[in-house]
């Protein structure tokens, strides 16, 4: 007897009841989807937010950023001791030249020995050259100095002959590929030519600045675009961004980087990059039809009055020129002579600079970013350049007969984002920017009278197995982590500002417990007897300081004298408008003064104060446990 037999009998189910029955499964199906789904959002959610606070907090150092630079014509102005003892001081910051020197005085007295075993590079460069490149670079090798030095000298030289934007075609037969951001992350280049190829006569790319700082790959990322450069000239197009500043780099990590992989020649490779960094063309156009610039436009961007300036004598974007008041001749004398940072002396001019119209102008193409509203008005997240709206956009590319602008510039948690009724794209190329799992990388290959597409990637290692919960509570715990550094280096002033609102010091159910924020991190004293506000300070500055004892300390010996440590101090704390006493600090100076030879190791003191998160202890004790 078969089961249709016994459906026949009656011992069956009903065809009701099956109907009834698989009701029940689809509802039951479309509630566990619907609950999914808002799981889901809300991961997605909590991660948006904490990518927010990435960018809050990324976008705040760049505020600190251009203040510091702020802070350099300041100093220069007021710091006379400095001037006299430094007298190179002012052109290091302001428009320096290494032409005095040619390449012999930088690859003279260097040797690429015998038992050297990373790649040798021959010059003329051929794409052999850049295959022998990349696979050494895969196998964690170091280029020597000498191809270095050689590959910035070749560079530079091609660069020189560049206009101020490359002007590039593509046909339906032969696409273009547009790279963004990479900021020292190697392995996302890597993957972009595994998927896209290499670059050559017949597949051209687009890179658009920010090649450096934040990752830990940012020369080798450098070398590779270079050399591919050379060997493709009109192929691969390289368009400066913000942070092809040696300013930028000083903070970021990519000077750091250089003086640790390359000890004895260091000092000479970062003179000669910055160098190159100013011949950098600021934008690509392709086709008459799409502008590539590294961040964005105003109202008053004026393409004419970009295709012509000398953009060599922007040193840094970060240093704006010096008002010309009074006699030219005696602020030329007065500020004829200045700092050396990284070593580097040179001599120039203020009236080799761009004039504050032409500085302006270069600030809004490397620095902005587009929002929705109409209008152009001043970029307070970043501290430069501006916000521009979707009228800013038609009009300009209406100006001068152009379809769409691509830019780059900013983190976007899917690698791309398109804008202004599709008239500007944004591409990241650099994923996992802020944490693990944070965000894809992207790149676009584009060609005439095309859609542009979009490819997305993500390098994933670890967390690739991890489901989604898991990721997203990592990348929560990195931000609020960071966020919480933040809050603890305004502890003070924190805490009063909340006391101020809380008059009657109640506890009520409802309030907040703004002191809990404190409870889990505080800033590790070097001295104990010191004020808080002081370390706080200390600790919220120490960028911006060691920057600035980097720059003073011209011979790298990583000492300053105490009479410069409290005169820079002094010059600082009046322009940042910081309310301590002086003695505070000068008791701090002394004690950190290990050894009472009168000179400070100020690399070490800063590196004294420090971040102590609770929770990190009590898991390290736990898993020595386990």
């Amino acid at each position: 007897m078969n089961i249709q037999d016994l459906e026949d009998m009656g011992c069956g189910t009903s065809s009701a009841t099956k109907d009834k029955k698989s009701g029940k499964a689809l509802k039951a199906a479309l509630v566990i989807q619907n609950w999914y789904r808002t799981y889901r959002d809300r991961l997605k959610t909590r991660q948006r937010y904490a990518l927010t606070i990435f960018q809050s907090i990324e976008y705040a150092d760049e505020q600190g950023q251009l203040q510091l630079s702020n802070f350099f014509s300041f100093m220069l102005e007021n710091y006379t001791r400095v001037q006299e003892k430094e007298p190179g001081l002012v052109t290091r910051l302001f428009g320096s030249s290494i032409q005095d020197k040619d390449r012999q005085d930088y690859l003279g007295l260097i040797e690429v020995p015998d038992s050297y075993c990373g790649p040798r590079l021959q010059f003329p460069l051929t794409f052999t050259d850049i295959d022998l490149l990349i696979e050494g670079f895969k196998q964690q090798q170091i280029l020597h100095a000498y191809y270095v030095l050689e590959v910035l000298f070749e560079t530079k030289k091609v660069l020189q002959q560049m206009p101020n934007f490359t002007h590039t075609s593509t046909s339906p037969s032969k696409e273009i590929t547009i790279c963004g951001d990479l900021h020292g992350k190697l392995d996302d280049l890597f993957l972009i030519f595994y998927k896209n190829g290499l670059p050559s006569v017949n597949n051209p790319y687009v890179f658009n600045g920010d090649f450096v700082d934040r990752g830990k790959n940012s020369m080798e990322i450098l070398m590779i675009l270079f050399v591919s450069f050379l060997v493709y000239p009109n192929d691969l197009h390289l368009n400066r961004g913000n942070h092809e500043d040696f300013m930028m780099n000083m903070r970021y990590g990519f000077t750091k980087e250089i003086l640790h992989k390359y000890k004895l020649h260091g000092k000479k490779i970062l003179q000669i990059l910055e160098e190159v960094y100013t011949w950098l063309p600021i934008g690509t156009i392709i086709d008459n039809e799409v502008l590539i610039i590294h961040g964005g436009i105003s109202e008053s961007t004026d393409l004419n009055l970009l295709h012509h300036l000398e953009r060599n004598k922007m040193r840094s974007v970060l240093m704006p020129p010096i008002p010309m008041d009074g006699d030219p001749a005696e602020k030329k004398n007065k500020l004829g002579t200045t700092i050396v940072a990284q070593g580097i002396r040179t001599t120039g001019s203020f009236s080799e600079l761009l004039t504050k119209q032409e500085w302006e102008q270069v600030v809004d193409i490397l620095w902005s970013d587009p929002r929705g509203k109409r209008g152009c008005y001043p970029n307070t997240n970043r501290g430069g350049g501006c916000y521009f709206g979707p009228d800013i956009t038609a009009k300009i590319l209406n100006k001068y007969q152009l379809k769409m602008l691509v830019r780059s510039h900013e983190c976007k948690p899917e690698g791309y984002e398109i804008c202004h009724d599709g008239k500007v794209i944004t591409v990241f190329s650099a994923s996992n920017y802020y944490e693990e799992g944070s965000n894809r990388g992207a790149y676009i290959r584009m060609s005439s009278g095309t859609t542009p597409q979009f490819f997305q990637y993500q390098i994933t290692r670890a967390t690739c197995f991890r489901p989604l919960y898991q990721r997203v509570n990592a990348i929560e715990s990195s931000a609020i982590r960071m966020l919480k550094e933040r809050m603890i280096s305004r502890k003070t002033d924190l805490t009063r500002a909340f006391q101020l609102q809380d008059r009657n010091k109640s506890d009520k159910d409802g309030n907040i417990d703004y002191m809990s924020g404190f409870q889990d991190v505080h800033i590790q004293k070097p001295v104990k007897e010191v004020q808080s506000t002081l370390i706080e300070t200390v600790y919220r500055y120490r960028s911006d300081l060691q920057i600035i004892f980097n720059i003073i300390d011209s011979d790298h010996s990583g000492l300053i004298s105490m009479e410069e440590f409290r005169s820079m101090w002094k010059l600082f704390k009046s322009h940042y408008s910081v309310h301590i006493d002086d003695s505070q600090f000068d008791e701090l100076a002394e004690r950190m003064d290990l050894n009472k030879d009168g000179s400070i190791d100020f690399n070490e003191f800063l590196k004294a104060f420090y971040v102590v998160h609770k929770f990190d202890k009590l898991n390290k004790s736990d898993n020595k446990l386990a």
